[in-house]
């Protein structure tokens, strides 16, 4: 996990990806990712959620991080522990004005931008930023087995 991020359960699993910032990659990228989420027991409902913010979160750090340059790196970190999903992405780029976004109301688009950040926290139960908004850190709470 980058610096500044610790686990605090024990039994906690995680692994680093890298992936090049460009369109061609990300199917591949979203792919890998998902495959590591699968393997260690989301269920559908979980992964289904996951899909959706993942997928817009890299196309966010593609397009405005990397400007689709296939030389940068978007560099992604997965733990998985009893409790949550947690996904982390951290591109190159300047990042954008993170205060713009805050908002009582999380279905309102408050940037001259798309539904992105809307549809993410709608799906995940926190989405927060880091780097000046050049990171962006998902957390999906794991259901409670039925």
């Amino acid at each position: 996990m980058p610096e500044g991020y610790q686990s605090v359960e024990q039994e906690a699993i995680s692994r680093e990806f890298t992936f090049p910032g460009n369109s061609e990659s990300m199917v591949a990228a979203r792919e890998s990712v998902m495959a590591f989420i699968k393997e260690n027991g989301a269920n559908e409902g979980e992964e289904i959620d996951i899909f959706g913010a993942l997928q817009e979160s890299l196309a966010n750090a593609i397009l405005h991080g990397c400007q689709n340059d296939g030389a940068k790196t978007i560099r992604c970190w997965v733990e998985i522990d009893p409790s949550a999903f947690t996904i982390i992405i951290r591109d190159p780029g300047p990042g954008f004005d993170v205060a713009a976004t805050e908002t009582a109301d999380f279905s309102v688009n408050t940037t001259g931008h798309g539904r992105g950040i809307c549809l993410m926290r709608s799906l995940m139960n926190d989405v927060s930023y880091g780097h000046g908004g050049s990171e962006v850190r998902l957390r999906k709470l794991r259901e409670p087995p039925s």
